[in-house]
C-alpha cells in the first residue's frame, strides 16, 4: 500500500512537471505574438498614424510625416521579425559567436575583416538629412519595441539565452553590405578555380572555363616568383569552410534572379507590365518583409523590405516600378603579398616596404570566453589567408564592397523617384551590390540599367595576382555613365536572368562567370509568343518549368544510348520516357527525374577521377561552374575528361560515359521509386522543405514547428521557375531544395491595385503565428495574392487595424 502511494506520488509529480513544462514552453512559443488591432503608443509621435494589415498581416502604414512613418515602421517590423533582424546585424558586425559559440569565431573574424560596420558608420555620418530622419526614427521604433517586449521576446532569444541590444542607424546601413558580400562572385569562384588550376593540365583546365573558344588565347595563370603554389592553394582552400558555416545558419543568399518588362505596345492594358523574382536562399523567416509605406504627397511605396532597415528595396511607388537581378560581376581579386621575413607587418610593393594596418579583435563567445584575433590589411584590403592562421603565403583581397558606395541612399531615392532620370540618379551610388535593375513607369516607358562597381583592371584576369607590384591594383571604377543600359527599345521589352551583360565590343572586363543563357532564352521566347501579354501571362512565365538545357542535352544522350530494345527491362522503359519527353520539368514527370539525375551523374563520372575529392566536391556544388563544364563537354566531347583514369587498359569516350551514367541513373531511381519507370515522378524525389536555422535540432523543430514541408515541386536550377537543390558530389540531395524565387511580383502599371505578389513564407517570424508561413502553399502552387495600393483597396482588404499614437 505504501509503495503504491509512493508510485502514485511520483506519477503526480511527473505529470505536474510535464504540465508545468508544457505551460512554460507554450508561454515561450506564444508570448511574443502581437495584437495587430491594439493601439501602439510610441514616444515622439507627432501626427496621426494608422496600420492596416490584410489577411496575410502585410502592414500598410499611413502617416502624416516621415519621422512618424519610419518610427512606426520600426516598431511594426520588430513585432514580426525581431530575431531575424538581430541575427543579420550580428552577421555584419561579426558577433555570431556570442550566441552560437566558438565554432563561429572564424566567421566573426572574416566579417570584421570586411569592415562592413566601419563603412556603415562613415556612411551614417555623411547621410543626407532625409535618410538620417528615416533611420533615426526607425531605430526609435525598434528600440521602443525592445523595451515594450523585453519580457516577451520571440522564442529564439529564450532558447539562445540572450536579449537584443538597442538598435543603431549604422546597423541598418550594414545590412546592405551583407547582401553585397553574399552576392559576391569572386570569393567562391576564384578561390576554387585556383585550386583546380594546380591539379589539372592546361587542356583539362580549359574545359572548366566558360566560352572555351573565346578563352583559348588566355594564358594559363603562371606561378608567382618566390611563392610556392601549393602553399597558396592551402591558404585559399581554408576559406570556403568559413562561408559554409554561414550557409548552415540559412544566411546563404545565392546569385540568381529573373526580371523583365514590356511596354504598352506589348501589353493588353496599353501600359507596361513588370515582373521580378529574385532567386535567393529559401529559409524561415524569409529574406524579405512585405510592406507598404505612405506619407501623402511625400512617399507612397510598396514592395519588399530587408528586415532591419526601413526602405523598400524592390517594388513600386505611384510613378515607377523596379526589380533586380545579379550581374555576376568578378568583384574580388586576390594578391600573393611579399612579406618581410623579419617583420611580418611589412609588405613590399614596387620595391618599397609598406606597413600593414593591424586591427586587434576581441571575439566574445557564448561560454563567456574571449578569443583574440588579429586582422591585417594592405592598401588593397584584408589579408584573408590569416583567417585560418595560415601565414605563409600572405594573400590579400580587393573587394568592391570596401570601395565608396551608398546603397541605402539609392533605395531611399528609388522609393521617391518619379521618372527614368530620377531612377538613374538614384542608382549612381548603388555600387557594391552589382545588379541589372529593370524599370517601368506609368507614362509607358521601360528600361534596364546595370549598376556595377566595375574595377578598371590592367592585364589578363588571374586567379591570384603577384602582390609585389602595383601593376594589378584597381586604378579606378568605371563611371556610371559608361555602364550598360537600354531605354524604350524598339522591341518593346527588356529582360535579364544573370546572363552575359554585354557583347565583345564593351571596353571593360565585367566577368567570365555569367550564368548560361537557358533561362533568358526561355523568357524571351515566351515574351514573343504573343503579340500582347497580360499579367496572367507574366505569372505563367514565372511558373515555367520547360528546360532549354535539357533540349540541348537530351538528343546527345539519346544518340549515345541507342534504341530502347538494346537495353530491355527497366532501362528500356526509362529510355522510352526520355525519348517521348517534352522537356517540361513538372513534378509529375518521370523523364525530368531521369534527366537531372543523369546529368549530374555524368558530371560526377567525368570529373570525379580527375580532381581530388575536396576539389570535385566544391566544384560540384557550384551550379554555374558545373553548367559551364557540361556545356563545354557537350560541344567538345573528344577530350581527356572522358577517359576513366582508373581503367588503365581502356580509354573511354563520351558515349561510354553517358551509357554508364544512364545505368547508374536507372539503378538509383529504381531504388528510390521502384522498378516501373511509369511510376517515377520528379516530385517524388525533388522536394522542398523550408526550415528555420534552429530546426536542425529535431526536438526544437517539433516543439516550436520551425519547418514546413516537404512539398513535391518541379523546375530545377536550369528553368525559369528555379527550384534548386544542393549539388553535392557524388550524388545531389534532390530532396533538399533550398534555393528559388524569394519573392514573385507582377506589377500592372495600368492599375497598381491589379498587381500580384507572393513570398515563400509569411509576414511573421514568430513560429506560433498563423502568419508564420501562410503564403507557403500558395507559393508552391504558383499562386499569388493581391497587392493593394490605393487607400480604397487597402481599406477594403483590411483584416487588422491599429492606431499609432504618442505616449
Amino acid at each position: 500500500m505504501k509503495a503504491r502511494k509512493i508510485i502514485l506520488g511520483i506519477l503526480v509529480i511527473l505529470v505536474g512537471l510535464v504540465v508545468a513544462g508544457w505551460v512554460f514552453l507554450n508561454g515561450i512559443k506564444k508570448r511574443a505574438l502581437p495584437d495587430y488591432n491594439q493601439t501602439i503608443m510610441l514616444d515622439g509621435q507627432q501626427g496621426h498614424v494608422e496600420v492596416f494589415r490584410d489577411s496575410f498581416a502585410i502592414p500598410h502604414v499611413y502617416a502624416e510625416n516621415e519621422a512618424d512613418l519610419y518610427r512606426a515602421v520600426g516598431y511594426v517590423m520588430s513585432q514580426d521579425r525581431m530575431w531575424q533582424m538581430d541575427l543579420l546585424r550580428r552577421v555584419t558586425s561579426g558577433r555570431l559567436a556570442e550566441i552560437f559559440g566558438e565554432d563561429m569565431v572564424d566567421v566573426d573574424q572574416l566579417m570584421r575583416a570586411l569592415r562592413i560596420m566601419d563603412k556603415s558608420r562613415e556612411l551614417w555620418k555623411k547621410a543626407e538629412p532625409g535618410l538620417q530622419t528615416a533611420l533615426s526614427a526607425f531605430c526609435e521604433g525598434v528600440n521602443q519595441y525592445i523595451r515594450d517586449y523585453n519580457k516577451k521576446l520571440p522564442p529564439e532569444f529564450a532558447l539562445l539565452g540572450y536579449k537584443p541590444e538597442p538598435w543603431l542607424p549604422e546597423q541598418s546601413i550594414s545590412l546592405i553590405g551583407y547582401m553585397a558580400w553574399d552576392l559576391s562572385t569572386g570569393w567562391t569562384t576564384e578561390v576554387l578555380m585556383y585550386q583546380l588550376q594546380q591539379q589539372l593540365s592546361e587542356e583539362l583546365y580549359r574545359y572548366l572555363l566558360p566560352d572555351m573558344d573565346e578563352v583559348q588565347t588566355v594564358p594559363v595563370f603562371p606561378e608567382f616568383s618566390g611563392v610556392d603554389g601549393k602553399a597558396k592553394l592551402e591558404a585559399l582552400k581554408q576559406l570556403s569552410g568559413i562561408t559554409e558555416k554561414m550557409d548552415a545558419l540559412g544566411l546563404d543568399v545565392f546569385r540568381g534572379s529573373n526580371n523583365w518588362a514590356v511596354s504598352g505596345k506589348k501589353s493588353v492594358t496599353g501600359k507596361p507590365l513588370l515582373a521580378n523574382d529574385m532567386h535567393l536562399g529559401l529559409m524561415i523567416p524569409g529574406v524579405w518583409y512585405q510592406m507598404h509605406e505612405v506619407v501623402p504627397g511625400k512617399v507612397n511605396v510598396t514592395g519588399v523590405v530587408l528586415p532591419g532597415q526601413p526602405l523598400v528595396v524592390a517594388g513600386h511607388n505611384e510613378k515607377i516600378a523596379w526589380g533586380f537581378t545579379n550581374v555576376m560581376v568578378d568583384d574580388a581579386d586576390f594578391y600573393a603579398e611579399t612579406v618581410d621575413p623579419d617583420d611580418p607587418a611589412k609588405y613590399k610593393v614596387d620595391g618599397v616596404w609598406r606597413e600593414m594596418e593591424m586591427s586587434e579583435e576581441m571575439i566574445l563567445t557564448k561560454s563567456g570566453d574571449t578569443i583574440y584575433r588579429t586582422n591585417r590589411f594592405t592598401h588593397r584590403g584584408p589579408v584573408i589567408s590569416g583567417l585560418k592562421e595560415i601565414d605563409d603565403p600572405v594573400i590579400s583581397m580587393s573587394w568592391i564592397g570596401n570601395l565608396p558606395s551608398n546603397e541605402l541612399r539609392t533605395v531611399y531615392l528609388l522609393n521617391r523617384a518619379d521618372n527614368w532620370e530620377e531612377f538613374r540618379e538614384a542608382l549612381k551610388t548603388f555600387v557594391s551590390v552589382n545588379q541589372n535593375v529593370v524599370y517601368a513607369d506609368v507614362e509607358g516607358n521601360i528600361g534596364l540599367q546595370s549598376t556595377i562597381g566595375l574595377p578598371v583592371r590592367h592585364g589578363v584576369s588571374r586567379m591570384v595576382y603577384p602582390g609585389d607590384t602595383s601593376a594589378y591594383d584597381w586604378t579606378a571604377i568605371v563611371p556610371f555613365e559608361e555602364l550598360p543600359y537600354t531605354y524604350n527599345p524598339e522591341s518593346g521589352m527588356v529582360s535579364s536572368a544573370n546572363n552575359k551583360t554585354v557583347g565583345p565590343d564593351y571596353p571593360y572586363y565585367i566577368s567570365r562567370w555569367y550564368d548560361l543563357p537557358y533561362r533568358i532564352k526561355r523568357i524571351r521566347k515566351l515574351l514573343t509568343e504573343k503579340q500582347k501579354l497580360s499579367a496572367d501571362d507574366f505569372e505563367r512565365i514565372q511558373a515555367d518549368e520547360t528546360s532549354i538545357m535539357a533540349r540541348s542535352f537530351v538528343p546527345v544522350f539519346l544518340k549515345a544510348l541507342g534504341e530502347p530494345k538494346e537495353w530491355g527491362g527497366t532501362p528500356q522503359e526509362a529510355l522510352n520516357l526520355l525519348r517521348s519527353w517534352d522537356y517540361n520539368m513538372g513534378a509529375e514527370s518521370g523523364a525530368a527525374a531521369i534527366f537531372d539525375e543523369l546529368y549530374y551523374r555524368l558530371f560526377a563520372l567525368l570529373a570525379g577521377d580527375q580532381m581530388d575529392h575536396d576539389a570535385v566536391t566544391k566544384f560540384g556544388s557550384e551550379r554555374t561552374l558545373v553548367k559551364n563544364f557540361m556545356e563545354n563537354m557537350l560541344h567538345h566531347p573528344d577530350n581527356g575528361w572522358c577517359d576513366d583514369t582508373t581503367t588503365a587498359d581502356h580509354k573511354e569516350d563520351f558515349t561510354e560515359m553517358i551509357r554508364k551514367a544512364f545505368m547508374e541513373t536507372v539503378d538509383a531511381l529504381s531504388d528510390e521509386m521502384g522498378v516501373d519507370p511509369t511510376q517515377w515522378q520528379w516530385g517524388k524525389i525533388h522536394t522542398f522543405t523550408i526550415k528555420h536555422p534552429m530546426a536542425k535540432v529535431a526536438l526544437i523543430d517539433r516543439i516550436f514547428g520551425l519547418s514546413r514541408g516537404p512539398y513535391a515541386v518541379g523546375g530545377s536550377f536550369h528553368t525559369v521557375c528555379p527550384y534548386s537543390y544542393p549539388m553535392s558530389y557524388p550524388f545531389p540531395d534532390l530532396t533538399a531544395v533550398n534555393h528559388g524565387a524569394s519573392e514573385r511580383h507582377v506589377f500592372d502599371l495600368s492599375n497598381w491595385d491589379h498587381s500580384q505578389t507572393v513570398i515563400p513564407t509569411g509576414t511573421s517570424g514568430i513560429p506560433a503565428s498563423k502568419h508564420f508561413c501562410d503564403q507557403t502553399e500558395m507559393y508552391v502552387k504558383n499562386l499569388y495574392h493581391a497587392d493593394p495600393f490605393s487607400r480604397t483597396a487597402v481599406e477594403a482588404a483590411q483584416k487588422y487595424h491599429a492606431e499609432v499614437t504618442g505616449k
